[in-house]
């Protein structure tokens, strides 16, 4: 099964960390997702089904892109960015000023640190692979063979990050630019989803 990951584009809360605050797109953020969208229709790309986050940064373009190409749409939860507990909406210079080694210890080591009755790193990567194993059973019942999810950078760094197979402490050094796509292959082995990377054209 092919998986076109879409995050989200700007929104009027990208100077912070939302996490699970539900900003709304700029107009700005919703045309940097209609123009990656609409390079790959250009190019012949066709889905089954879109899968979105709940959050409106999300839904309202999947929404809206679902109508237009008469294409079902799932929402999944599981699928939210991770959960940043005090951190919601504080900006990371202010954090830096209030709590600055254990911002850089976030940074440098997200498996061993986490913000302040927020989600951890594990907490975070068993609700997205739940959410991921939702979508394969999906797609599995319904004979889909190409999804377009719009979801959030963290999701995006994890699944790359699974799909390197590389340190879950490598996570933010992963790809993951506001309203841009990324491909991965979902698979299902030994009773276990596994992702490989591949590049936005499927090759």
């Amino acid at each position: 099964m092919h998986l076109d990951l879409l995050r989200h584009g700007e929104t009027t809360l990208s100077h912070t960390l939302r996490g699970h605050l539900d900003d709304a797109l700029t107009e700005q953020g919703w045309q940097q997702m209609q123009s990656t969208v609409q390079q790959h229709l250009d190019n012949q790309v066709k889905w089954d089904v879109i899968v979105s986050s709940p959050l409106q940064r999300c839904q309202a373009f999947a929404r809206k892109l679902a109508k237009q190409l008469e294409l079902p749409v799932l929402l999944n939860a599981d699928i939210k960015e991770m959960y940043f507990g005090d951190w919601e909406g504080v900006s990371t210079r202010s954090i830096y000023e209030t709590e600055p080694e254990l911002l850089a210890n976030f940074w440098q080591f997200p498996t061993q640190f986490q913000a302040p009755n927020g989600e951890s790193l594990l907490e975070f990567q068993q609700r997205v692979l739940v959410g991921f194993e939702q979508i394969h059973m999906q797609m599995l019942r319904q004979n889909w063979n190409k999804a377009l999810v719009v979801t959030h950078g963290g999701v995006i760094k994890l699944l790359t990050c699974i799909a390197r197979q590389r340190s879950l402490d490598d996570l933010l050094t992963m790809p993951a630019e506001l309203g841009k796509l990324y491909s991965l292959e979902l698979t299902h082995h030994c009773d276990e989803i596994q992702f490989v990377e591949k590049s936005a054209n499927g090759k």
